[in-house]
């Protein structure tokens, strides 16, 4: 899900593609034309999975409440993106077949029917599964007729004070158009009548969306045993406070998700800033395209929104309350710890722990050493990638300071240190990705504080976005300058570091250094480098690199010789990538995908698959790293880095891998692969013909291992072990 919250990478993660235009790949009449899974039920199936994680009984249950939001938040964005953009190009006449060559009507009417069924399922998750198990717990939701006489009372003065005053009803008649409904908001549909004429109207009433959407009922201090109220609940409840002197007939509770997708002509721009902002305030007043509503709405209402709204029926949710299950997250941030995973704090990475218990980290000098494999977030952010910036910042020695910023938080001490820097007189250039979907105002934000800095800001190349994770320090030593680098597959995100897992390298090889410093020089001016040493760079070579590689282990495997391609993304989509693994596994080359998202390759089909598996892994940990590595004949190759394989960052992103060569580096991915793959690690197992297939307990019915856990301890063993030394 990239973001601030975990839902926006989607989220677990959403990932996302501008459009849906195929790859012109070669064909290869060798392979079957039904060889590609359809991405969009793919993706659909990933928050599926989410979905069984709010409904597994085996997992805390405010952390149950934790995935239904999540769920609820990435079909929002999966709607006002995908389902949007391919609406859009059916109105327009501008659809081509999708991946598997399907009429794009065809596909959105199968993920209606798709959608419909999850969001049922996910209604009956919180009502059925999620919601007795909270209350069981001392976290009751209930609803306003079962609250006693004294209880009603005292919300009424708490409505009174702090949420009449912030409500505005809007009515529907010929004075009084239909209003516009804001995307996302939760809205009350309200049908009065007036006692002198007995003429009936309809009002709508936005419920805030700055207010808590989970009302305390008891407001004592008690934290073991609390009950809620949901705030259109309490609104409800108090229409004759809104509607004085008019009988209040139908109350119904609606939702409308609109296209909120950004499109702007770089090459028709003079400024991208300007007309960023502008198409923000465009995106407000998209076209509706779903309309959720409570189970028990009238028609006289439904026909009014369906027909003001200009939407299907086909587009048309109806659901048991309460709608927008995301506002979820309010609950699943109480605070208790029994009803949460247990506590992990991040440990230090070995490597960059201090050589005195008080002494402060040196962390230049520990990159010095040898290159630093980072793997967040059971290893500190803080005290790796940031401490490394924050000293950069504060170190005279230090003369520049490069960096991309693809997302980053409100309170951000990576932006912090990059303003440092510049009014301490480093030169500082910062490549903000302005348009880094739904960060954009907020990434606007930051490129203009740091301007004011003297920071130098560009905005990388027109018609690409720069996705790939990369800082340089250039520090002078002596007579010399030496190059010390981060290269991710995260954000510089403080607060997803936090949530996201992530892999990072710290160096200070000088072949790195100088990559990077031509890479830079590509982004802010008008340098076109060809060729890289440990690095593999979109859209110019990343492509071309990974079927080199993948090439290269089907021909040995042809010759009998060893062979191994192990992959891990976020998604899998690309259609020649695909098709150059389907011909690695033809020639007998064994390929493991491990995919947390959408996997258009379809494993385990004879003759053309049968030696491919895919896995997915799923948990508390949003699983974001992207690896590929290959056996080389018993020297691997092994690249880490920003790229996932879709056509957007093949070929429309500036992405960048480096070259893992650490031995131990390489024997800890393999390790992570081993444990991804094993049938006693808990994962979802994609067959052959798309179905993801959970495997969570063994045949006795005990769990199996959970990877995510089992990292946790291997790496507070290893920081222990270090301590002891």
């Amino acid at each position: 899900m990239d973001g601030e919250n975990i839902q926006s990478d989607t989220g677990l993660g959403s990932d996302f593609d501008d459009d849906f235009d195929p790859y012109d790949f070669t064909d290869d009449p060798a392979l079957p034309e039904d060889r590609f899974l359809d991405r969009e039920l793919s993706w659909l199936a990933f928050n599926q999975r989410v979905l069984e994680l709010g409904e597994d009984p085996d997992i805390p249950v405010l952390e149950r409440a934790n995935f239904l939001a999540i769920f609820a938040s990435n079909l929002d964005e999966f709607f006002m993106v995908r389902v949007a953009g391919l609406k859009r190009r059916i109105l327009t006449g501008l659809a081509v077949p999708t991946n598997v060559g399907r009429a794009p009507a065809d596909v959105l009417s199968d993920i209606s029917a798709a959608a419909h069924v999850l969001q049922a399922r996910h209604a009956a998750a919180f009502q059925d599964l999620v919601r007795p198990a909270l209350a069981v717990a001392g976290i009751d939701v209930v609803s306003w007729d079962s609250l006693h006489a004294d209880e009603q009372e005292s919300l009424r003065d708490y409505f009174a004070k702090q949420i009449f005053p912030v409500l505005m009803p809007l009515a529907v008649d010929p004075a009084h158009p239909f209003p516009y409904i804001s995307g996302l908001s939760l809205n009350l549909a309200v049908r009065v009548r007036n006692p002198k004429t007995s003429k009936q109207e309809i009002a709508r009433l936005k419920v805030p969306q700055m207010l808590p959407r989970f009302v305390r009922v008891d407001r004592s201090e008690s934290v073991d045993k609390v009950r809620f109220i949901t705030l259109e609940d309490l609104m409800a409840n108090h229409l004759g406070d809104l509607f004085p002197g008019m009988d209040i007939l139908e109350h119904h509770i609606f939702r409308v998700t609109r296209n909120e997708d950004v499109e702007i002509d770089e090459d028709e721009t003079e400024n991208l800033i300007q007309a960023l902002e502008k198409e923000l305030l465009r995106r407000r007043f998209g076209p509706p395209i779903r309309l959720e509503i409570t189970e028990e709405m009238d028609d006289i209402t439904l026909d009014l929104l369906v027909r003001e709204l200009d939407i299907t029926t086909q587009e048309v949710y109806r659901l048991p309350a309460p709608l927008d299950l995301g506002g979820l997250f309010d609950l699943s941030r109480i605070d208790r710890p029994d009803l949460h995973y247990p506590k992990h704090v991040p440990t230090t990475a070995v490597q960059l722990m201090p050589a005195e218990p008080n002494s402060a980290p040196d962390v230049f000098r520990s990159i010095k050493r040898g290159d630093i494999l980072l793997h967040h977030p059971y290893e500190s952010f803080a005290t790796s990638v940031q401490a490394f910036l924050e000293q950069a910042a504060a170190d005279p020695g230090v003369l520049a300071i490069k960096q991309t910023l693809y997302r980053t938080s409100g309170d951000s001490p990576i932006v912090e240190a990059l303003i440092a820097a510049a009014e301490s007189g480093k030169q500082v250039l910062a490549l903000v990705e302005i348009k880094a979907r739904f960060d954009e105002q907020a990434n606007i934000s930051w490129a203009r504080k740091l301007e004011k800095a003297g920071v130098h800001v560009v905005y990388g190349i027109v018609g690409l976005k720069t996705h790939c994770k990369l800082a340089l320090v250039v520090r002078k030593e002596g007579k010399e300058l030496r190059h010390y680098s981060h290269i991710g597959t995260g954000n510089y995100n403080p607060k997803t570091s936090r949530i996201y897992e992530d892999l990072g390298l710290l160096t200070a090889d000088d072949q790195v250094g100088k990559d990077l410093t031509r890479l830079f020089n590509e982004l802010s001016g008008y340098a076109i480098e060809k060729k890289f040493k440990r690095l593999l760079v979109a859209p110019l070579h990343l492509r071309k690199g990974l079927l080199k590689r993948i090439t290269d282990e089907t021909a040995n495997a042809a010759a009998g010789l060893p062979s191994g391609i192990r992959i891990k993304v976020n998604s899998m989509v690309d259609e020649a990538i695909i098709d150059a693994l389907y011909r690695a596994s033809q020639a007998g080359v064994p390929v493991d995908v491990w995919v947390r998202g959408i996997c258009s390759l379809r494993p385990g089909v004879e003759g053309m698959s049968e030696n491919i598996r895919v896995r997915s892994i799923l948990g508390r940990y949003l699983e974001h790293s992207r690896i590929f590595s290959f056996h080389t004949l018993g020297d691997p190759q092994v690249f880490i880095g920003s790229a996932d394989m879709m056509h957007r960052n093949l070929d429309r992103r500036v992405e960048a891998l480096v070259r893992l060569t650490d031995p131990e580096h390489l024997q800890e991915i393999e390790g992570l692969f081993e444990r991804a793959m094993d049938p006693r690690t808990s994962s979802w197992w994609l067959d052959s013909d798309g179905a993801w297939v959970r495997h969570a307990r063994d045949d006795s019915g005990h769990l199996l291992d959970d990877m995510q856990n089992r990292l946790m301890q291997q790496i507070g063993n290893r920081k222990r072990s270090a301590a002891r030394r």
